[in-house]
This record gives C-alpha cells, structure tokens and sequence, in this order.
C-alpha cells in the first residue's frame, strides 16, 4: 500500500497540475502556520520568520509558473464558446463572463509581476489591484452559477424526479459538488476582497494566518478547478 502511495504520488508531481496542487498546499500550509506562531510580531524572526519566507517563496514561483496558463485557459474559454445549447441560459451566461473574466486576469498578473521585476517600468500595484479585482469578479459569477444549478436541480427534484437510482445519485453528487465549490469560492471572495485597496470593505484586515498566499500570490489557480469540471 506504501508503494502504491509513493507512486501515485510521484505520478502526481510529474504532471504540472499535480505540482501546482503540492505546491498550493505546501505553501499555504507554511502560511497558516507561520502566521499562527508569528500572532501580531510585525516582523517575526525564527521559526515562524522563516515559515512566512518559504510561504513567499513558494508562492513567487506559483506566480511565475502562470506565466504559462495563458494558452490553457484561451483553449477553455473557446472550446466553451458560448456554452451548449441545451444549457440554462444563465448558467451560459455567467459561464461565460466567468471565462472573460479569467482570460483578462493573467495578463494583468503577468504585467504586474513584470513590474515589480523590474522588467518594465510601471506601477505594480494598480495593475495588482486589477487582477485582484478580475480574481473577485471571476469568484463571484461563480458562486452565482453554482446557486443557478443548485436552484435547477431542485426544480429538477421537485418536479422531473427520476425512479432511476443511477439518476438519483448522479444528482445527489452533482449537488454536493456544486455545495462545496460555493464553500470554496466564498473562502476565496473573502480573500480577495482583503488584497483590495484599503477601505473597501474588510480590504486590509485579515491576520496573516487567516490569509491562503502572499501578495505575490493573490490568486486562486483557475485552471486546476476548470479541469475538475466548473
């Protein structure tokens, strides 16, 4: 079982998303701890010092590494189009302004991790709070179409139930999925909003534990859950 484990992980991190995934982890965990051992020292030292430096670190080369999400993401958004016919209008709707939403975030990043680079010359910040802004919004049309298929599912419930079992738990899942990423995306909103500009809403007032990355990382990877079926 040990080596089963073992090779399912190493297969895991060969593969860009699976590395992204191990890297996420690692570097959000070393936040939360470092932040949590750090309490208010404005510049811990230590072990929590060097827990918020690796969480930096690790989160810079994420950033880097999205330099090339660009193509992977245009595929997505044309390969959606402007979704199926069959679908909920809204939901196709929100879809796609999700998409457009995505597909205008990486060059923002990419042209404010230049800037703070020093490879063009700029200001970072506002482009920062772009993305920012582009990473919220994206967020919040998601949290939106997974209330629009929640709603149409129990439409779909209440009124086109099937006897089929098979049906029933294919529903069930899809519910439980789509509960979860609501879950996941408002924990994401929350974080968002704390890396815009002071005084909008709680902008600025999250403890460093409480945060999922570093400025240079103020992002959610969008490919990762388009994968798993957004």
């Amino acid at each position: 079982m040990a080596a089963s484990a073992l090779s399912g992980l190493v297969a895991a991190l060969e593969t860009h998303r699976g590395r992204d995934r191990a890297v996420r982890a690692l570097c959000y965990g070393c936040q939360l701890a470092g932040g949590a051992l750090a309490g208010p020292q404005a510049s811990p030292s230590g072990l929590p010092g060097s827990l918020l430096a690796v969480s930096a670190e690790l989160s810079a080369c994420r950033t880097a590494l999205r330099l090339f999400d660009d193509l992977a993401m245009l595929s997505y958004s044309c390969a959606y189009g402007l979704g199926p016919k069959d679908e909920d209008g809204l939901v196709r709707a929100l879809s796609v302004l999700c998409n457009m939403a995505n597909q205008l975030y990486y060059p923002c990043e990419h042209i404010a991790w230049a800037a703070d680079a020093g490879i063009i010359r700029t200001r970072a910040q506002k482009w920062w709070t772009l993305s920012t802004g582009l990473w919220a919004l994206s967020l919040l049309l998601g949290i939106l179409r997974s209330l629009r298929i929640l709603c149409q599912l129990r439409k779909l419930r209440q009124h086109k139930w099937s006897s089929s079992p098979q049906s029933q738990k294919e529903a069930k899942a899809q519910v439980k999925a789509e509960v979860l990423s609501i879950l996941a995306q408002m924990a994401d909103l929350s974080n968002a909003i704390h890396w815009l500009p002071p005084g909008f809403l709680w902008a600025g007032r999250f403890p460093p534990w409480n945060l999922s990355g570093e400025s240079s990382d103020k992002s959610k990877n969008i490919l990762p859950i388009l994968e798993e079926g957004k």
